[in-house]
């Protein structure tokens, strides 16, 4: 930027302009779009030309020492010079007067709108208040950091290193002897080969944690932090009784800026039951019965907590809506697994299963049912998966499966929700047929089912 002239320099022209110049911070945000938490950005004044760059008048030409009397003046050359001095003092005091004004009016104007100048006894009065400021409330006046001074102690900070290069995540600490959820995709290049670290909430200390079990189907994984003990947990609430206008706060690691400092946003819960494709460069995923939120989800929230208004987890941020094909962008939607699908995974993943996607797919688009939805469509059960939408040109389309159908079995096994229909499927692979029995209304049907194969994208 310009500098700003020396306000006692006798050249410096009045009357010049000094707007303010503020300087653009570059938060160095690896993705982007990305909201960066606000930052104090320094404001400059600087006089400038309309071009931007200070330009000095030409100096007016002094008189020879040896000349004569001034014309007109009958004063000696000396008394000339003496007077021009004299002058010069005057109009460098002028000026420097003249430019703090101005300052003061760019800065004062910027904020107040107005200026007035001081008379030389006036006294400056500035009022002060040792008081904090007001905590952030969700609806009802619960204390948005009281919550998250809760949950804090239960996250982790997680950094993974592979052949694939560097990550970085979020984590829910879960047992106090160290077993950590996050979702898979977080933990996925350390799955052949690599290193896995944790840092705690509030900590600087990297610590070292090994791989239990992987779910890359529903984005789950479970790892375990080594030789520790006594850690606080998180409590994790009834996604099942959740409803639209919710209020969340979502915790996590956004953006990776620094481990141990997690970053916290709040919201609403806005869409339940939302079927989600998300991916990478090198793979995707379709995600059933997800949370749909306003709160702030950035890369690196992925495995943190959604919380709701008690501080139990009800979800884990997963996924942020980018750029939609037509390429408009989309704007605050996040989805969150629930934690009852969470909790349904957990035995197999710390008995240290890990799924084995088959890519079998059944061409339906689900929710689960709850006593809410029954009551408001009519439903003749309360458990089961609702379809939503039955995907064109798949096993479920010929086989006449309809929109607003419950499916409550596949084959011998009783569904009582969407996730058991992943579950299901998972471990079977395309070609497969499964008798898939559903209420319609009042009817109770079975329909055979041949499954085909995951989509790419």
């Amino acid at each position: 930027m310009t500098d700003s002239p020396d306000a006692n320099d006798p050249q410096a022209p009045e009357g010049v302009d000094a707007p303010n110049a503020v300087d653009e911070v570059d938060a160095g945000s690896p993705t982007a779009g990305a909201p960066i938490p606000p930052s104090e950005v320094p404001v400059f004044v600087t006089a400038s030309t309309a071009a931007g760059e200070w330009v000095a008048p030409e100096p007016a030409p002094e008189p020879a020492a040896d000349a004569g009397p001034t014309p007109g003046t009958g004063a000696t050359p000396a008394a000339t010079n003496g007077a021009a001095a004299a002058r010069r003092r005057r109009s460098r005091a002028a000026w420097s007067s003249r430019f703090s004004l101005l300052l003061v009016a760019a800065l004062v104007g910027g904020l107040a709108g107005h200026y007035a100048a001081p008379s030389a006894n006036s006294v400056l009065t500035v009022n002060a208040s040792t008081q904090g400021p007001g905590a952030a409330l969700l609806p009802g006046g619960v204390s948005i950091p009281k919550l998250v001074q809760h949950a804090l102690p239960t996250i982790v900070s997680i950094d993974v290193r592979g052949s694939g290069g560097e990550d970085q995540g979020t984590g829910m600490i879960i047992t106090s002897n160290g077993l950590v959820v996050t979702n898979n995709h977080v933990i996925a290049n350390a799955v052949q080969s690599g290193t896995i670290t944790v840092t705690r909430s509030g900590s600087t200390k990297a610590l070292p944690a090994t791989l239990v079990g992987t779910n890359p189907i529903d984005d789950v994984a479970l790892i375990r932090i080594n030789n520790v003990r006594g850690l606080p947990t998180v409590t994790f609430g009834n996604s099942n009784a959740l409803q639209v206008g919710d209020a969340v706060v979502a915790i996590g690691n956004a953006l990776g800026l620094a481990a141990g400092t997690p970053t916290v946003t709040q919201g609403i819960v806005s869409a339940l039951g939302r079927t989600v494709t998300a991916g990478s460069s090198t793979s995707t995923e379709t995600l059933t019965n997800m949370i749909q939120t306003d709160a702030a989800i950035n890369p690196g929230n992925s495995g943190g907590p959604l919380i709701d208004s008690a501080g139990d987890v009800i979800g884990m941020n997963t996924a942020v809506a980018g750029t939609l094909a037509s390429g408009e962008t989309s704007q605050n939607i996040g989805f969150a697994i629930p934690s009852a699908t969470i909790l349904s995974l957990l035995p197999q993943l710390k008995a240290g299963q890990s799924v084995v996607n088959h890519g079998a797919f059944i061409g339906v688009e689900i929710e689960s049912n709850n006593p809410q939805l029954a009551q408001q469509y009519g439903f003749p059960v309360s458990t089961g998966a609702v379809v939503i939408s039955v995907i064109g040109g798949t096993g479920a389309s010929s086989a006449g499966v309809r929109q607003g159908d419950v499916i409550v079995g596949i084959n011998s096994t009783t569904i009582q929700n969407a996730q058991d229909v992943t579950q299901v499927i998972s471990a079977l692979t395309p070609g497969d047929v499964i008798a898939l029995h559903v209420v319609r209304g009042t009817k109770h049907l079975t329909l055979r089912v041949t499954l085909g194969r995951q989509p790419k994208s």
